[in-house]
């Protein structure tokens, strides 16, 4: 089979390789591409589709290790047997908890992605909005600047450089209601013929947008210092998607030597970028935090983005993106006419939640909370030690655990699910193959210290092999 004839739609919400890997199980199932049919390879299959390789393996990466399909060295890709799968699948289901309103109720989540809302700075806000709203100013309900307030760029401007040694102006900072958003603006603004590395394990959410934007996109294995930039070079990459503050999930800080070879990487030729994903660098437990990437690049090669929905909650959608001159200049020829995603009035909430000095108090107190439950969670998972190993502490909000022996991380999931307690698998967040890992994630900003501590005393039980 050298073809698969399907309608990709654009219309489509969902990513062109989701209606890819759909299609192919749909025909596997219902017996349309039998069972050991041969498929074509993802690059006759790109070609057919006029997508991107990449898309179509990350397609066929979903099928692999779902069992629809087979891989033989030097043949290609075959359609499996799927007598049994369906009961298989349904097991899996009830470990991952999914599926439709049915999803199992826990009693502590360990979620890595979590936000204390209950620390969210409520007087303050509510303060700010009511004396902004206070006068009846037209202006606060008009579109405003696509870049975002000229005021409040000002106000990110100065807090980057003092909390992150960022030298910016006003001029480079794009703001918008997440870095989903800026992600896809700076897609159109470096155009669309970039190969686009990201670390692995990696930050699925921006993987699928850069797939699903129709780039080249190709993994790059780490190290205990992040990204491997021999790795890097053995790629077509031209642009390094990296998170070297507190690399997600591994938890990984990158240290100063690795950056300097990561820019003398984006330096050797011209087109070649780091997007850099500050993400949380706000939360660190031990020592001083290393200056952001961008401040040391003085050849215009670091698009820096930044977040206050870690900081402060996930609701209040507003990032922002620090570009080099040359890309701000083309932003402003390509995109200039795109309206600004966050309204004039979040904005100035916002600005004067930086400049009245309520943004650096906020994070003091949460710092020292997420601080707390991280020294109370790392106590009591004590008893499991030389079972088991913990990094990507000290910084962020969530830490690894990482066993020996013949236990699997799905026995790990299935342990804890089973009394009531959620943890994450490494797996989730590594592209391509999936050796067998014995890693989960503990995320501790949604509990409650003493959620944490009955939490931890319940895995030290079930999780003593």
């Amino acid at each position: 089979m050298n073809e698969l004839t399907m309608n990709l739609n654009p219309k489509d919400k969902r990513p062109l390789y989701e209606q890819i890997y759909q299609y192919i199980k749909e025909n596997i199932v219902t017996g349309r591409i039998a069972y050991q049919e041969k498929l074509p390879s993802t690059r006759l299959l790109a070609k057919h589709l006029e997508v991107s390789r990449s898309t179509v393996e990350l397609a066929y990466e979903q099928l692999l290790s779902e069992g629809y399909i087979e891989s033989e060295p030097y043949r290609g890709f075959f359609a499996a047997e799927i007598e049994g799968l369906v009961h298989l699948v349904q097991e899996q289901r009830i470990c991952a908890e999914e599926e439709e309103g049915k999803e199992k109720r826990y009693r502590f989540d360990f979620t890595p992605n979590g936000v204390d809302l209950k620390s969210f700075p409520y007087n303050a806000w509510r303060k700010l909005s009511k004396e902004i709203l206070l006068d009846d100013k037209v202006e606060l309900f008009r579109l405003g600047n696509p870049q975002g307030e000229r005021g409040f760029r000002e106000a990110i401007c100065k807090y980057l450089y003092q909390a992150r040694g960022v030298n910016c102006h006003p001029g480079q900072v794009i703001v918008g209601a997440g870095s989903d958003y800026l992600l896809m603006l700076l897609c159109s603004v470096i155009g669309r013929e970039h190969v686009i590395a990201v670390e692995n394990p990696a930050y699925k959410q921006a993987y699928r947008l850069f797939v699903s934007q129709s780039y080249q996109v190709c993994p790059v294995g780490m190290d205990v210092y992040g990204m491997k930039v021999a790795s890097l070079r053995e790629t077509e990459a031209d642009v390094a998607y990296v998170t070297p503050s507190h690399q997600y999930p591994t938890g990984i800080v990158m240290p100063m030597k690795r950056r300097m070879e990561l820019l003398k990487w984006a330096n050797e030729e011209e087109g070649r970028y780091i997007i850099e994903d500050d993400y949380d660098s706000e939360f660190r437990y031990k020592g001083k935090p290393i200056p952001a990437l961008q401040g040391y690049d003085r050849g215009g090669k670091v698009i820096y983005l930044g977040t206050f929905s870690k900081s402060i909650a996930p609701a209040i959608r507003m990032s922002y993106m620090v570009l080099p001159e040359e890309l701000a200049d083309s932003y402003r020829n390509k995109c200039g006419f795109i309206s600004s995603t966050v309204s004039v009035v979040d904005q100035l909430i916002m600005r004067r939640f930086i400049e009245d000095g309520y943004y650096e108090r906020h994070l003091n107190k949460t710092r020292a909370l997420y601080k707390g439950r991280h020294d109370l969670l790392i106590k009591g998972l004590a008893p499991l030690a030389g079972r088991c190993r913990i990094s990507g502490e000290y910084a962020g909000v969530h830490l690894l655990l990482s066993f020996e022996g013949n236990v699997t991380e799905a026995d790990l999931i299935c342990r804890a699910g089973e009394r009531g307690i959620r943890v994450y698998g490494l797996s989730d967040y590594i592209i391509g193959d999936k050796t067998e890992k014995r890693t989960v994630l503990l995320g501790y900003a949604n509990l409650s210290e003493g959620e944490i501590k009955e939490a931890a005393e319940i895995l030290c039980r079930v999780w003593r092999f």
